[in-house]
């Protein structure tokens, strides 16, 4: 899941994202923010594990010419999860959005197909959140977590066990939707880490669907969406 306002940092030593060319599927760019359609399968930055081919590799290339361009991650989105990925492209534009973020003028909504029916239909998920203390890689409900909301409609029923749902982040915390839905007994289809592998897809049927901000300069409404990938419209059909 994301982690608003989020931009990448090597304060550690580790050696800094270089311009790596790569393919982008975009969905909006200007001189302030790029957004993209990020394929399943993709990291959105460079890590320990991955240090090289992400998005935010390819994302330094394509502005590789521009002195003012230092770009930052507004949304990130898990390596398994598809869909809108928000970069800004300078500091200031990413400071803006931040605030924008925090105060909850920047709204996402996903789809996510997972296993049951949801009763009620439509409704919210509100559990605090937090890491798992004997494993990391983790999120988990806690008394001591952080408070983490959730709204969520059910939109369609692609079988008699499955439902599609339209999910929107109140706040936003790694891996947030995949664990509240889990925890309300609805886990998405094909997550493995929070629910069980599915042999129709390789990933978790989860995709950054919709997104809704201010421009950073323009302050003008910018509604943006991307397709729904394949792998998932043949389990929704």
């Amino acid at each position: 899941m994301p982690e608003v306002g989020a931009a990448f940092q090597s304060n550690d030593g580790r050696r800094r994202p270089q311009p790596e060319e790569g393919p982008l599927a975009i969905i909006h760019e200007d001189e302030h923010l790029i957004v993209l359609d990020k394929p399943a399968g993709v990291v959105v930055h460079p890590t320990y594990k991955n240090t090289s081919g992400t998005l935010l590799n390819a994302v330094l290339w394509r502005v590789r010419g521009r002195a003012d361009a230092q770009p930052g991650i507004l949304t990130r989105l898990d390596k398994g999860t598809s869909g809108i990925v928000v970069i800004a492209l300078t500091p200031g534009a990413h400071a803006t959005l931040q605030r924008d973020a925090a105060a909850g003028r920047v709204v996402k909504e996903y789809l996510a197909l997972v296993r049951g029916t949801p009763d009620p239909p439509a409704g919210r998920v509100v559990l605090p959140l937090g890491r798992d203390a004997a494993d990391r890689r983790r999120v988990v409900v806690r008394d001591d977590g952080q408070y983490c909301e959730t709204q969520y409609e059910t939109i369609g029923r692609p079988s008699s066990n499955r439902s599609l749902l339209r999910c929107t982040l109140v706040t936003g915390r790694t891996h947030q939707i995949r664990v509240h839905l889990a925890a309300s007994g609805h886990p998405i289809v094909g997550d493995a880490l929070y629910g069980e592998p599915d042999a129709a897809i390789d990933r978790q049927a989860l995709h950054a669907w919709r997104v809704s901000l201010p421009h950073p300069l323009t302050l003008q409404r910018i509604d943006l969406e991307a397709p729904i990938p394949a792998d998932m419209r043949t389990l929704i059909a």
